[in-house]
C-alpha cells in the first residue's frame, strides 16, 4: 500500500472509494470494504450491520439503507426534536438526514454535507422517492461547511470526521454553524491507548483510511480538540469495541497491539449559551 500523501490527494483516492460505494448502493447489491477493488459485490461493512431498527428502516429506499456506511446511529442518540435544524456532516447516501428529517418534523430541517457527487446523486434520489421535503443535500467539504454562522441546532455525522485530513478545522467549523447552545452528537471511530505501538504501515494505509481505521484519533486528543474549538460537556459513550478478531473485524485491519483497541462511540459536545 502507498503512504497518504497529501491532503488532496487523499481526498481523491476517500472521494473515488465511496463513489464506487454510492453505485454499488444505486444497484441495490451490498459493497463491503473492498468496494472499488473488486467486481462482485460483498457483505455490508461489519461497521453498518445492525445499527438501525427496521421500524426505522422499513419504509426507506434500499439504496439510503445499502449506502448505510456507518459506525454508529447517531440520529438515534441525538435527542432530536421537533422544529430544530439538523446538518450531517457526510451525509453519504442519505439514511441519516431521512431519519433526521422525521424526528425533526415538518417544522424543522436537516441538511446533508458531501463532497461525492455520486453520493449526492443518490442520496437526492432517495429524498426523492421517500417524499422527504424539508431536507436539503448540500455539495462540499466538512472542513468548509456551506451555511452560515449559528444556523444548524443540532449536527451529526456518522463515521465520517475521521477521514478529514484537517479535524481541527472540522471542529471549529462546527462550532461556527452551531447555534448557542446547539449540540454536536456524532458516530466516529476512535482509538483508545497508547498508540505510538500501532504500526506505521496501518496509520500510512490509504485503503485503511478510507475504511474508517487509519484516520481515526485517540479518544483523550479527540475531546481535547473539542475543548480547544470550544465545545463543553465533551464526553464519549463507546458504542462497539473492534479486536481484530472475524467475530469483530474492522474491514479486514489486523489486530492492534495489547493495550491498544479500536472502538465506535457516540461522541457529545455542546457549543456555549453565552
Amino acid at each position: 500500500m502507498g503512504g497518504i500523501g497529501s491532503d488532496a490527494d487523499l481526498k481523491g483516492k476517500i472521494r473515488d472509494h465511496y463513489a464506487a460505494r454510492a453505485a454499488a448502493a444505486a444497484e441495490a447489491r451490498p459493497c463491503g470494504c473492498g468496494c472499488g477493488k473488486v467486481a462482485a459485490p460483498v457483505p455490508q461493512d461489519d461497521f453498518a450491520r445492525g445499527l438501525y431498527a427496521r421500524d426505522e428502516t422499513g419504509d426507506l429506499p434500499a439504496a439510503a439503507v445499502l449506502a448505510s456506511l456507518g459506525c454508529g446511529n447517531p440520529t438515534a442518540l441525538a435527542d432530536l426534536r421537533p422544529g430544530e435544524v439538523v446538518l450531517d456532516l457526510g451525509s453519504g447516501g442519505g439514511i441519516d438526514v431521512l431519519l433526521s428529517a422525521r424526528r425533526v418534523g415538518p417544522a424543522g430541517r436537516a441538511y446533508g454535507l458531501d463532497m461525492t457527487d455520486e453520493m449526492l446523486a443518490l442520496a437526492r434520489e432517495n429524498q426523492r422517492r421517500a417524499g422527504a421535503t424539508n431536507v436539503e443535500f448540500l455539495k462540499g467539504d466538512i472542513e468548509d461547511i456551506p451555511l452560515p454562522d449559528a444556523s444548524v441546532d443540532v449536527i451529526v455525522s456518522n463515521c465520517v470526521i475521521n477521514l478529514a485530513p484537517d479535524k481541527d478545522r472540522v471542529l471549529a467549523e462546527a462550532f461556527r454553524v452551531l447555534r448557542p447552545g446547539g449540540r454536536f452528537a456524532v458516530s466516529d471511530i476512535l482509538f483508545q491507548g497508547d498508540l505510538s505501538s500501532v504500526p506505521e504501515r496501518l496509520l500510512a494505509d490509504v485503503e485503511a483510511w478510507a475504511a474508517c481505521v487509519a484516520g481515526a484519533l485517540e479518544e483523550r486528543d479527540y475531546l481535547a480538540r473539542l475543548r480547544h474549538a470550544g465545545f463543553e460537556d465533551a464526553g464519549v459513550q463507546v458504542t462497539q469495541v473492534y479486536d481484530g478478531t472475524p467475530e469483530s473485524s474492522c474491514c479486514g485491519a489486523p489486530a492492534l497491539p495489547d493495550g491498544v483497541r479500536l472502538v465506535s462511540g457516540f461522541v457529545r459536545a455542546t457549543k456555549p449559551n453565552g
